[in-house]
């Protein structure tokens, strides 16, 4: 549970970084948009040190499903466009796939 919250919070960080450079590359908006938006992407790197996961690819792995769900979150929630079916589908099976990385039975290491 506790990684379901790191996963989380470095998924807004990550996705709050990027739409920072989104917004000044894409939307017009001031280079200043690119300060907050490191520093927002250092704190998603240092959050997925955070995960409990014996190899940093694993960890990875897993999360990528996560971010893909946060992303339409973040479509539908701050940009306004509604997800379609699709793209509901999509997250929802990158979410089983995450759920097999991070629950399937492993060896003791």
């Amino acid at each position: 549970m506790r990684s379901l919250a790191f996963y989380l919070a470095a998924a807004v960080a990550e996705i709050g970084g990027c739409f920072a450079f989104w917004a000044w590359l894409r939307l017009g908006r001031s280079v200043l948009w690119v300060v907050p938006g490191t520093a927002s992407l250092i704190v998603f790197a240092v959050l997925l040190t955070r995960i409990d996961a014996l190899f940093a690819g694993r960890a990875y792995a897993a999360y990528g499903g996560v971010y893909i769900a946060a992303s339409l979150l973040w479509l539908w929630m701050i940009e306004g466009a509604r997800p379609d079916r699709w793209d509901v589908l999509g997250a929802l099976i990158c979410l089983v796939g995450t759920a097999v990385i991070l629950f399937g039975p492993r060896p003791a290491p």
